[in-house]
């Protein structure tokens, strides 16, 4: 499978010259496709009025959470899924460690139990099996949803006042960068309030695509024309 191959070669690229032990050690112990074509109920209609193409959506799980971070390790990957023609179907990617990965399973979240319920391995190291999930209880649930919300908003409505500042003072740039960053908030925020999970902009593609409409929107005028 391509899209794979560009998650392993991108992988290893960024790793090497690495000195650190971590980086020589580093590996990809698992890819596994979750979402919609893993449950089996994508949508494929990029030709009719509605014009929606679901999302192949992949977590990848690595062996060191220093291996998760996104513009060192994966962005290049994810600029390719976004920017090379022979990605038809939009890929979106979450890389987590193992150890994040299961303590998340042990503790009941709702995102993760689903993904190991429902996802398809595509690619693994070993075969060792993921932390058996924990029942999340209906307290927790809510605690989790309210500290995520409170702390994301704040965040969001910061930025969006001092893009204002930025704005009323004609510094433009400076105003869409700040704006961005509200915006960037605010979709994490929704996302961990109705997941019970955040996907962090340092470790998630997902953003990072969302993002990039704003701060590249030519090039995501070409994709919209090559893909209509």
């Amino acid at each position: 499978m391509r899209v794979l191959e560009v998650l392993h070669e991108e992988f290893e690229d960024a790793l090497k010259g690495g000195s650190a032990d971590f980086k020589k050690r580093g590996r990809i112990l698992k890819i596994i496709l979750f979402g919609s074509y893993a449950r089996g109920g994508w949508v494929d209609e990029p030709h009719t009025k509605k014009g929606y193409r679901s999302d192949f959506d992949i977590l990848i799980v690595v062996n060191d959470k220093r291996l998760t971070v996104f513009d060192r390790y994966w962005q290049r990957a994810a600029i390719r899924f976004m920017r090379d023609e022979e990605f038809k179907t939009p890929v979106n990617f979450i890389v987590h460690s193992l150890r994040d990965v299961n303590t998340l399973l042990e503790q009941g979240r709702y995102f993760f139990v689903d993904l190991r319920r429902d996802g398809i391995v595509l690619y693994e190291l070993d075969q060792e099996p993921l932390a058996t999930p924990s029942l999340l209880r209906p307290e927790d649930a809510y605690r989790f949803a309210k500290e995520y919300f409170e702390d994301r908003l704040t965040h969001a409505k910061n930025f969006r006042q001092l893009s204002e500042m930025a704005f009323r003072s004609s510094m433009l740039k400076e105003a869409a960068f700040l704006l961005h960053q509200s915006i960037e908030q605010a979709y994490a925020e929704w996302i961990r309030t109705v997941d019970q999970y955040f996907r962090a902009c340092g470790t998630d593609s997902t953003v990072f695509n969302f993002t990039a409409q704003f701060q590249y929107p030519i090039e995501w005028e070409r994709r919209a024309i090559l893909h209509s």
